[in-house]
């Protein structure tokens, strides 16, 4: 199924879209850094990425009207610095905001559907009337905002148009949500929202997929499962008990995934010399430390979001506390781990430089599971 894949990254979502059957006509990243990680992969011949054709450059130079009628899904993550909770929350007045491209780009390819992500702090409610105008410009990208018109007199168009009930032109059918990817097997507490559309005319019916995993869950495998056994965890660094938890009541879902899930089998780089030469991307990155409110992840939770910082990786942040409590950063292959990439990715850049991008990128997982759901909606045929 042909798709288009903006705002790129370093590929998380467009390698889980690829699982799900998405095969990209072009790829769109304007930073060197991203392009350069998938371009090393497509040398390496690493399994979705190797036929994707990379297109480095500013999307807002990009003409998609040749791709008219003949993508089923666009997709990406649109620039979410000026909804970032980290950031300095510009919003429609960041020229950062890429929104309006990522509209653009379905009003002139009409694609069958489209799957756009961002960070949670675009559903605040300091940006609540902005969110809906996103919104209604995705349910109707041709009506579009007039010469030097403010937004907040083009949202009172949309409104009125999408009051009048009318259904001629192009028309989607959007559904948003806020995603904790943890609750979908990614090993991380991750908040984000997806924004999921399906043109009008194909008449779809659409929900966002159940969760698949849950916190009660850890907790019962952790009190009467084998979570501590099959990690060879001594008593003595087991978690107490939390609550009275009845064996009988099992939950339906599967457990939380942990740090400790994910890391598995990883050899810890600080004591490991030769973890680096073992693994891609695995080397110890000294210097890590805890304050107040920055405290790292815990080995027997899903790990806190990882981030990709204003300037460089936030200090106290994306790493790992030891039961002993010591701390130390995550390495690139760990991160990787849980934004959940597969080991055979290479990640280019310096330390700083792979963990913004993996602080941007969308979980693999995460948009394979979302993907599916998609495409087992969409008809056999582009239209």
């Amino acid at each position: 199924m042909k798709s288009i894949e903006l705002f790129a990254g370093a590929g998380g979502l467009g390698i889980g879209l690829h699982d799900a059957g998405f095969r990209p006509v072009d790829v769109i990243e304007w930073d060197s850094y991203c392009c350069d990680t998938i371009r090393e992969n497509k040398k390496r011949g690493i399994g979705a990425v190797k036929n994707w054709k990379v297109t480095q450059g500013d999307v807002r130079d990009v003409d998609f009207m040749s791709h008219e009628g003949e993508i089923r899904l666009v997709s990406g993550g649109p620039p979410c610095q000026p909804f970032s909770m980290g950031g300095k929350h510009g919003a429609y007045d960041d020229a950062r905001d890429m929104f309006p491209q990522a509209i653009r780009a379905v009003r002139e390819t009409r694609p069958q559907a489209f799957i756009f992500e961002n960070v949670k702090g675009l559903t605040r409610p300091t940006f609540r009337n902005y969110f809906e105008y996103i919104r209604l410009q995705l349910e109707h990208p041709e009506i579009k905002a007039r010469r030097s018109e403010e937004w907040a007199d083009h949202l009172s168009r949309l409104e009125q148009h999408h009051t009048s009930g009318s259904k001629s032109g192009l028309n989607y059918r959007v559904v948003t949500q806020v995603v904790n990817a943890a609750n979908y097997g990614v090993p991380q507490k991750r908040e984000r929202v997806f924004f999921v559309g399906f043109r009008e005319d194909l008449g779809i019916s659409w929900h966002f997929p159940f969760p698949t995993h849950s916190k009660e869950a850890l907790i019962w495998d952790r009190v009467h499962g084998d979570y501590w056994d099959r990690h060879q965890v001594a008593r003595k660094d087991r978690l107490a008990p939390v609550g009275n938890i009845s064996r009988d009541e099992c939950p339906s879902l599967a457990p939380w995934r942990t740090t400790r899930d994910a890391l598995h089998g990883l050899p810890d780089p600080e004591f490991d010399v030769g973890a680096s030469e073992k693994l891609l991307n695995h080397r110890f990155q000294p210097g890590a430390r805890s304050y107040p409110g920055h405290t790292g992840s815990a080995f027997d939770e899903p790990a806190k979001t990882l981030k990709a910082g204003v300037h460089g990786v936030p200090g106290g942040e994306n790493m790992l506390v030891r039961p002993d409590g010591s701390v130390r950063y995550f390495t690139v292959r760990e991160s990787a781990r849980l934004q959940t990439f597969p080991d055979d990715f290479l990640f280019h850049g310096s330390w700083s430089e792979t963990m913004r991008q993996l602080g941007n990128a969308v979980p693999v997982d995460l948009a394979r599971i979302v993907g599916e759901s998609v495409a087992k909606q969409l008809p056999r045929k582009a239209a």
